[in-house]
């Protein structure tokens, strides 16, 4: 199955500090390639289709590094949508449903993780989200974000965190009256539909979101 992709690259990064006061944090390097090439070699690597990539802080540095490559770009200029409001701005872009999203600020030690959630779709589903146990997770703070139980649907609980890889039928966004939202809101109207399922990868992840998990992610990619 072939489904665009949208690649989260629109925030501050601020918990970032001073790695992020002159690059945007999709450009910061983690094993000696910026995190973006990281997210975007494992979609061509899945054969994804269009790739959307969203814009806002220092936007123009990705689309800089991003030339000729054959991406689309959602410009956020305007102010910051999160990742709801992000997603629906860039649907004239993506131009299908369901679509694919993946955050650009973690690496993976494993089976190619879109692949495996592409695998995982099945036509029941309204949104898949792509999990991992709590011991395969690096530089990680919460404690967790769902249950997945027998049936593979999702409940709120410290259990399996998200890896912020997921695909959703985009209908589900339509109904949300405001501009900038989180995926969150639109998954809790999804899970109390009964639609919300999980997959669970079972390689290492990396969350790369402060300046002491880049060396986390290198050892765990055994740099």
């Amino acid at each position: 199955m072939t489904l665009p992709i949208l690649l989260f690259a629109a925030g501050m990064g601020t918990r970032m500090g001073a790695l992020t006061a002159n690059r945007p944090k999709p450009l910061i390097s983690v094993a000696g390639k910026p995190l973006i090439d990281h997210a975007l070699d494992l979609a061509t690597e899945a054969r994804t289709g269009t790739k959307v990539v969203n814009l806002h802080y220092k936007g123009q540095m990705i689309r800089d590094h991003l030339t000729g490559q054959n991406i689309l770009f959602s410009d956020e200029a305007d102010g910051l949508l999160e990742t709801g409001g992000g997603l629906r701005h860039a649907l004239p872009l993506l131009g299908a449903s369901p679509v694919l999203t993946m955050n650009t600020d973690a690496v993976w030690n494993g089976p190619n993780p879109v692949a495996h959630i592409l695998n995982a779709w099945d036509g029941r589903m309204e949104a898949l989200l792509l999990m991992v146990a709590p011991k395969n997770v690096h530089g990680h703070l919460g404690k967790g974000d769902f249950d997945i139980d027998h049936d593979g649907r999702l409940q709120r609980a410290p259990g399996a965190i998200y890896t912020g890889v997921q695909i959703i039928r985009t209908e589900a966004l339509q109904g949300i009256s405001e501009q900038a939202f989180s995926m969150n809101m639109v998954w809790d109207q999804i899970a109390v539909r009964g639609g919300l399922y999980g997959a669970l990868y079972g390689g290492q992840w990396c969350d790369v979101g402060q300046p002491e998990s880049i060396p986390i992610a290198e050892a765990m990619l055994h740099v």
